[in-house]
């Protein structure tokens, strides 16, 4: 099964937010590899303790770097290059765990989170996209309502078309002006869903959103196989 690889138009537009849904809604693991700036947290412990679900389990990083800044600058800050091909060997033996040993139930998805948006610099050769590309991952768009945020939506579409991948389709965060179905047309990339907007998302909260969002993600998981 592919892993599903979320990604957004830009930094802080939900991504987290969306993976806990998705991780809580498919009873799916859940893996960010590379974590820049934890001073009030990282994202994997937030969703560890925001999910409810038995099965899945958070992956730890595999490059956890102080800076709050591009990978690519928080890992040369700490004499480190965040190293592509070791992060699809680490999937690789995340994904070997996730089958199961007597081949009878079904095997666990695998939610990825990603750094910023498609085009955030890892090293100094590649970029998010090509993580995602070499994981053979499901790409799922995350979109926010702000200002701007029809012209960052286009420009990652324009992006994933350039590199020939196709996405699954948008998550929109927020409340939206009207304009998520434009955003569907010019780009020719399905909706998903959408999340409504929230002060508190807690544990019932992401809870609810994954009963609500669980039947329109079966045929999501089904086209990673």
């Amino acid at each position: 099964m592919r892993p599903l690889f979320i990604t957004g138009i830009g930094t802080g537009v939900g991504k987290t937010l969306v993976a806990a849904i998705l991780a809580e809604a498919l009873q799916a693991d859940y893996w960010k590899p590379v974590q820049a700036g934890f001073a009030e947290g990282t994202d994997s412990e937030w969703v560890s303790g925001v999910l409810s679900h038995p099965e899945g389990r958070v992956h730890p990083e595999l490059y956890k770097l102080a800076m709050a800044a591009s990978p690519h600058i928080a890992a040369r800050e700490e004499g480190k290059e965040i190293d592509l091909a070791e992060i699809v060997a680490s999937y690789k033996q995340i994904a070997a765990s996730l089958k199961p040993a007597d081949g009878l139930q079904r095997e666990r998805p695998l939610i990825i989170e990603g750094a910023g948006g498609l085009l955030v610099p890892l090293n100094e050769k590649e970029f998010v996209i090509d993580l995602a590309r070499k994981m053979e991952a499901t790409l799922i768009l995350v979109s926010r309502n702000y200002l701007g945020s029809i012209n960052h939506s286009l420009l990652t579409a324009a992006v994933c078309k350039v590199h020939g991948m196709k996405p699954a389709g948008w998550i929109f965060n927020d409340q939206y002006l009207h304009y998520e179905q434009e955003i569907v047309q010019w780009t020719g990339i399905p909706v998903l869903t959408s999340i409504p907007r929230t002060e508190r998302p807690d544990a019932g909260w992401i809870r609810a959103q994954a009963e609500r969002v669980r039947p329109l993600l079966r045929s999501l998981v089904g086209s990673a196989h």
